[in-house]
């Protein structure tokens, strides 16, 4: 079984909305240096975190409406769901341990919708 799991306009829905385990998504294309570079570490972060977490990729030249759809401006970037529900989003190169945070960060309970909790940018 593949680490990493290959996203498409058929699939999206299902695999992100409905899935059971926080799920991080890979916007990339095969000509960006920079997405090259961050593949090695996408793929170790999911070998480490098979049984917690999915990480997936979307091939933006390939599926065009999905860049669009989530209005990706620029690659890579990663977006982290949980409970179906966009819950963060990062542009460039990201390290392991930033990915790894990102990622516990949505093991969390949520906490409660207050000011102090809700303020920080989406």
């Amino acid at each position: 079984m593949k680490p990493i799991l290959e996203l498409n306009e058929t699939n999206f829905d299902r695999e992100v909305f409905h899935a059971t385990r926080p799920v991080l998504v890979d916007f990339w294309a095969p000509w960006c240096g920079p997405c090259r570079m961050q593949a090695p570490v996408l793929e170790e972060v999911a070998r480490e975190r098979a049984d917690t977490a999915v990480v997936a990729k979307v091939n933006v030249e390939d599926h065009p409406a999905l860049a669009e759809r989530f209005r990706i401006q620029s690659i890579p970037t990663l977006l982290y769901f949980k409970d179906g529900t966009l819950r963060e989003q990062t542009a460039g190169l990201m390290t392991r341990k930033g990915i790894l945070a990102k990622l516990d960060a949505l093991q969390t309970p949520e906490a409660p919708d207050t000011p102090a909790s809700s303020s920080h940018a989406a």
